[in-house]
């Protein structure tokens, strides 16, 4: 404990939690807002079993975290356990955090104690029904699914590698939404050991993109140079970031050193391709007209479905042919999200808009206006059909159920 205290004095120690504090994005889990006062919690994070509400991880010592010795903030973030004892439900990602060195925890532990203001806030309590409630019941939890031990560095891999390897699989955590779960909510692998580990997954009515090598969905197409360049400023000739990543480039990634932001390109590119359930192959003009052609007696041209919403409402800012203006626009042919086997956050960006990250680096971020109110779910099926299956895309096609059931689970 002394020493714990003593080293959380260094100003230099301090200085590096500071920085891994960024890299774990603890930021925008616990805080309730832009209004409100960093780390003292109150976000309200959802769940398939309920709202859980983010604790207050600043040092006062009521509300807060300002009793914890360095044990018990270990505890807490690598075992989820409280101080008092009780069971963090998992929607703190301590299961990553597990893999976290000694000497990181260290340096957050004196961020958080010397240089995070106290904030004397107590966040709504979480209320989760029964049987989910029954906080003890983690403790089987964490027996099946915490279980990783420190990262160590893989002797058959470089340093600029294991150094990626570190900051995804740990303080990054980016499994936590890219990693598909299993029955007990667990994330199906923690590691590129796991053939579904960082494939993509829906999270809080968001799909989290596929970060393999998959050639259309994934990461196969872009360089290491075009993913880091995505990590800092959250745009790329491929995509611009939207939804849940939005906060996650403005808030951590793009504060990273740029030989983090390569190591973690240089990791996500040797992972494999899994998922490979649609394809991209590069337009040819003539190969994806927007009329179909049918031939023989009494065959007239008509207009495929989706067609004309597009030419109405989207060409003006995509192109005729999908192709965007990057980096502020995204192109569509060819674009990973587009692709992506599944179509959640696609249908949700055309129910409510959005607005791409904003950046020191990056781009003055466009706007895209919520089309909830003009088009019907058929109308989404359909455009999102159209250009998931144009301009080179081939993806399974958008129904007007997959529409309902977004629509209906977002007004909730």
């Amino acid at each position: 404990m002394i020493a714990a205290n003593a080293q959380a004095a260094d100003p230099a120690m301090v200085a590096r939690g500071r920085y891994l504090a960024k890299v774990a994005d603890c930021v925008s889990c616990h805080t309730a807002g832009p209004d409100h006062p960093p780390f003292a919690g109150g976000l309200p994070i959802n769940s398939p079993f309920g709202i859980i509400y983010s604790t207050n991880i600043t040092p006062d010592p009521i509300s807060g975290i300002g009793q914890y010795s360095y044990a018990d903030f270990s505890r807490a973030v690598r075992e989820g356990i409280a101080r008092d004892g009780r069971r963090l439900y998992p929607a703190m990602p301590y299961a990553s955090f597990a893999a976290t060195l000694d000497s990181d925890i260290q340096a957050l532990y004196a961020y958080f104690m010397k240089e995070v203001k106290a904030v004397s806030h107590t966040p709504p309590q979480t209320r989760l029904p029964f049987p989910f409630n029954q906080r003890w019941t983690l403790m089987f939890w964490s027996a099946a699914f915490v279980n990783q031990k420190r990262y160590k560095p893989r002797a058959d891999r470089d340093a600029q590698w294991n150094r990626g390897a570190y900051l995804v699989q740990t303080l990054g955590h980016c499994g936590a939404c890219h990693t598909p779960r299993g029955l007990a909510y667990q994330e199906k692998g923690y590691s590129e050991s796991s053939s579904d580990y960082l494939s993509g997954a829906v999270v809080d009515n968001w799909y989290a993109a596929n970060l393999t090598g998959t050639h259309a969905s994934g990461l196969g197409r872009w360089s290491e140079t075009e993913i880091s360049m995505f990590l800092e400023t959250g745009h790329s000739g491929y995509a611009v970031a939207f939804g849940s990543m939005v906060t996650v480039i403005e808030n951590s990634t793009q504060h990273l050193r740029k030989e983090d932001l390569d190591a973690i390109a240089h990791y996500l590119k040797s992972l494999p391709a899994r998922k490979e359930k649609t394809s991209y192959k590069p337009y040819k003009p003539s190969a994806v007209p927007s009329k179909i052609v049918l031939t023989g007696a009494g065959s007239d041209q008509f207009e495929r479905p989706g067609a004309g919403l597009y030419a109405g409402f989207c060409a003006k800012c995509h192109g005729d042919s999908g192709t965007g203006k990057p980096p502020k626009i995204p192109r569509l042919g060819g674009n990973s999200m587009v692709l992506s086997e599944d179509a959640t956050s696609l249908i949700r960006q055309v129910l409510e808009g959005g607005k791409g990250p904003l950046t020191e680096n990056g781009p003055k971020p466009k706007e895209m206006p919520s089309f909830e109110k003009k088009f019907t779910d058929r109308d989404i099926a359909d455009v999102l059909t159209y250009v998931r299956n144009s301009w080179g895309n081939t993806a399974t096609p958008v129904t007007p159920r997959d529409v309902s059931l977004l629509r209906k689970a977002l007004r909730k």
